[in-house]
């Protein structure tokens, strides 16, 4: 074999099948692994030189098969046997190899995460690409710790069912649920579903990061535990399409005239500006017109157009004239400074709505409240 022989004398070869020690074969076998992973192998060189690691994988010492698992352990060049031998490998020798090679297939990683044990699903659960059969198996049949490597792993691909079969059997791991939440995608179904089941650092990145339903938002922002972490007008700040937003909010009947206050005294102008122009049926920028730059009675046209509750208008009134002295101020740059004072300016003035909304306003003012000192300072 032209590689062997420019790689290593017959010394080597001799010492690599029948060397004193293990250390010195191990030597050898590391040396050859390189030598075949950088040269060019012809068909019958290719043959060959599998036959040689098929030697090394038969070696009694660790040592030397653990020196071809690492050397090769990302090379096309290992034979499918010879990858599954080293799977069934002790720890040190089968990790390398069950990580990285392209030796196996489908089925038998699948295989292996079944009958492998806890070490090597773990293994299999940080490789480069893991398809749906396999991550499906290891859902099926792993440890808690492979689990939350494999969902960790945005390589890996999940059918949404297998996402949800995650959630159903790992829902007291905060662990497992946090490696679902930070993942780069995921479907609408599974964001709704963990928005149930973690903590709130988790929730906010989901609400931050991954879409959920207007609905599923305003169950949040109503509801009495979720209310104090996250609030739908936030997510209205953060919407990419505000006017598909409100136009979903509104064809399910939840763009209501407290919510657009709650989110004109959060400053979210903008969310507020598309609501109304929603409720009225009059094209953004003409409402942005009524509301921004038509004088005092602008603002009241598109307001009685949009069907809103009149006893609420000097609230609304109040809040848009605090959004423009608070803009002349520059403070609309600095949303938490920006947040503060439109809540402190917005619950003096009077008539501010119901008791209910007035009584929200007061605990966003506590929340802001008890964020820590660096950020009231900052602010």
């Amino acid at each position: 074999m032209t590689t062997t022989r420019a790689a290593l004398t017959e010394d080597d070869i001799r010492t690599l099948v029948r060397g004193a020690t293990a250390d010195e074969r191990a030597l050898v076998a590391h040396k050859l692994c390189r030598r075949m992973e950088t040269q060019p192998l012809g068909d019958d060189e290719r043959a060959l030189a599998q036959e040689i690691l098929r030697v090394m994988a038969d070696d009694a010492a660790e040592l030397v098969r653990r020196a071809l698992a690492v050397t090769l352990r990302s090379s096309p060049l290992i034979p499918r046997d010879v990858a599954l031998k080293l799977a069934r490998d002790v720890e040190s020798v089968c990790q390398p190899i069950l990580s990285f090679s392209p030796a196996f297939t489908d089925d038998d990683l699948a295989e292996i995460v079944r009958l492998g044990g806890p070490v090597r699903q773990v293994a299999i659960a940080k490789r480069p690409r893991l398809s749906r059969r396999v991550t499906k198996a290891i859902v099926e049949n792993g440890v808690e710790r492979a689990v939350e490597v494999a969902c960790a792993n945005d390589n890996a691909e999940f059918a949404d069912s297998t996402l949800a079969e995650v959630l159903a059997r790992f829902e007291k791991s905060e662990r497992v649920l946090a490696a679902v939440a930070y993942r780069q995608v995921l479907p609408l179904a599974i964001t709704e579903k963990l928005i149930d089941l973690v903590g709130d650092q988790v929730r906010d990145h989901l609400l931050t990061h991954h879409p959920v339903s207007p609905e599923l938002a305003l169950q949040i922002a109503t509801g009495a535990k979720e209310r104090a972490t996250v609030d739908l007008v936030d997510q209205a700040g953060r919407a990419a399409d505000l006017k598909a937003f409100v136009a979903h909010l509104n064809r399910n009947e939840r763009l209501t005239a407290s919510l657009l206050l709650r989110g004109l005294a959060h400053g979210h102008m903008a969310f507020f500006e598309w609501g109304l122009a929603e409720l009225a049926g009059v094209p953004h920028h003409r409402t942005w017109l009524m509301i921004h730059d038509a004088g005092p009675l602008g603002l009241k046209a598109i307001y009685e157009r949009a069907g809103l509750p009149a006893r609420l208008f000097p609230a609304f009134r109040a809040g848009v004239d605090t959004f423009h002295a608070m803009e002349m101020e520059g403070a609309t740059r600095d949303r938490d400074r920006f947040q503060k004072k439109m809540l402190e300016r917005f619950l003096t003035q009077p008539h501010v709505g119901g008791r209910e909304d007035a009584d929200y306003l007061l605990q966003r003012m506590d929340r802001l409240a008890e964020r820590p000192a660096e950020a009231v300072l900052s602010a």
